[in-house]
């Protein structure tokens, strides 16, 4: 077992919580060596991204910035980091983040915890040359315009940040899946869209990143208003809302966003309906229960363009970017293609 696995395994031994910020405090600052080269047939182009492979980290491990230099170097594709909103805001009461080691899982509540615009801009000025970094923005809690803060996300953030995604579903701040209904989706985007050429964002992707827990109508008229409002893809899914009977857990019953295995078939159905609403009009990253080479192959064959993972490095360990990649590239091989478009949405 390599250093950096067995730190992982030290870590899940402490509190959720303050193992998430040890982990950030240590990618911070380990003095860690730069990954290999990737293997050529890796090396995908996203909503304009080019991406030396298409494994990313999601959003919710860095949420300000913070670690982007110890990131860097775990051999992501692409990492995410956030989500930000405007304001520093505290978050939800401790304790709000729970593992659920019995089904390899967890259930957060953390409400958007974050220092706010001005430091995570800062630390994106910072950031690694070379590195492909996207913010996810959130609404402060208390905000009635949601709207508004992420427009104000955007604008304080182009020029720093590779692209964007607008966080529309996480489960833990009052009133933000509404935003998922037509009319105040339509305000939103069309909102995002006006103030991007203002902005000198026209050219940096913008994402949305949706829910597990919609049917495929929610989704399809999703598609359609991204496409309306030149959304450049979106990032399927976030966590859920949904308990599974077959967790076991202690903690299984605590209120948040579930993710991890047991979010994986949540996710692929949503994935499903969004590559068939789609018709490969715009890409789609898939999130949510991703593991393994395997797992990755199979979303990408499902219609993904990128996958993200999170959970699954805090019980396998930082090792599993690289084990990811290289399955990934066999798989790739041993079906014949030569590269990831090529795989894409391809029948299995």
């Amino acid at each position: 077992m390599s250093l950096s696995n067995l730190a992982a395994a030290a870590l899940r031994r402490l509190d959720p919580e303050t193992a998430h910020q040890l982990a950030i405090k240590g990618l911070a600052f380990a003095p860690l060596p730069a990954p290999p080269a990737d293997d050529p047939i890796l090396h995908t182009t996203v909503a304009g991204l080019s991406l030396p492979n298409p494994v990313g980290l999601a959003a919710g491990l860095d949420k300000n910035g913070q670690a982007l230099r110890g990131l860097s170097r775990l051999g992501f594709g692409f990492v995410e980091c956030g989500s930000v909103t405007p304001r520093a805001q505290a978050g939800n009461p401790q304790p709000r983040l729970f593992r659920l080691s019995e089904d390899r899982a967890i259930i957060n509540r953390m409400g958007f915890n974050n220092a706010g615009l001005e430091s995570f801009a800062a630390r994106l000025d910072r950031r690694p040359a070379g590195v492909v970094v996207g913010a996810n923005l959130g609404a402060n809690k208390d905000t009635e315009d949601k709207a508004a803060d992420y427009v104000a996300g955007l604008e304080r953030l182009v020029g720093r940040a590779s692209y964007f995604t607008v966080n529309i579903s996480s489960p833990n701040t009052p009133g933000l899946r509404a935003l998922q209904g037509r009319e105040q989706l339509d305000d939103l985007l069309g909102r995002i869209d006006a103030a991007r050429p203002a902005a000198g964002a026209a050219r940096v992707p913008v994402f949305l990143k949706i829910a597990p827990d919609l049917i495929a109508d929610e989704i399809g008229m999703i598609v359609e208003a991204s496409l309306a409002h030149r959304i450049d893809g979106l990032i399927v899914s976030n966590t859920t809302l949904e308990r599974p009977e077959t967790l076991r857990s202690p903690d299984a019953r605590e209120t948040g966003g579930l993710s991890g295995a047991p979010v994986r078939p949540f996710a692929e159905k949503a994935l499903r309906a969004a590559a068939e609403a789609a018709g490969g009009r715009l890409p789609l990253i898939a999130v949510g229960g991703i593991d393994s080479g395997a797992e990755a192959y199979a979303r990408i064959r499902l219609g993904a363009s990128a996958v993200q993972i999170y959970s699954a490095l805090i019980y396998e360990g930082p090792g599993l970017v690289g084990r990811i990649k290289r399955d990934l590239a066999a798989r790739l091989r041993s079906d014949g293609f030569s590269t990831i478009f090529e795989a894409i949405g391809a029948p299995r």
